[in-house]
């Protein structure tokens, strides 16, 4: 079975208490297993890991070369600032494809560019946890 990592930045552990007209009242352990169940019925084994740390994320990622055949990820606000994360996403050669709940485009104007996008496969936003959803169906396609 092929594996993938979910991968979450800065405050998606909060999501369900943070901000609820933005990101609704399903909490982030419940929209997890949901996630968990979408990728099993895709034919996945999928690992979930959030943090809230810069560093910690670029070490998941390095370790997502040998670990992973493919990879979501939602980096929060990171997206908008961290090319940190953009160069540790080039460094690996599995696809990564970005997701956000929100509509980024239809926000604040500093969430209206990604940095991480021209390193990622492609990117989903704005159908709630319904974007990880629609990751999942298209790196199935991918792989």
């Amino acid at each position: 079975m092929k594996k993938i990592l979910v991968l979450l930045g800065p405050n998606l552990n909060m999501v369900g208490i943070r901000e609820k007209g933005v990101y609704g009242t399903e909490t982030a352990a419940a929209i997890e297993t949901e996630i968990k169940d979408c990728a099993l019925k895709n034919g996945f084994e999928a690992e979930i890991y959030q943090s809230n740390h810069e560093g910690d994320l670029i070490d998941k990622i390095h370790a997502s070369r040998e670990a992973f055949d493919g990879a979501v990820i939602n980096a929060g606000a990171l997206t908008h600032y961290s090319y940190a994360l953009r160069d540790a996403i080039a460094c690996v050669s599995i696809p990564y494809v970005e997701v956000h709940m929100s509509n980024i485009h239809a926000r604040e104007e500093f969430r209206h560019h990604s940095v991480i996008a021209p390193v990622c496969t492609g990117q989903i936003a704005g159908f709630g946890k319904q974007s990880y959803f629609l990751a999942i169906a298209a790196l199935k396609e991918l792989l």
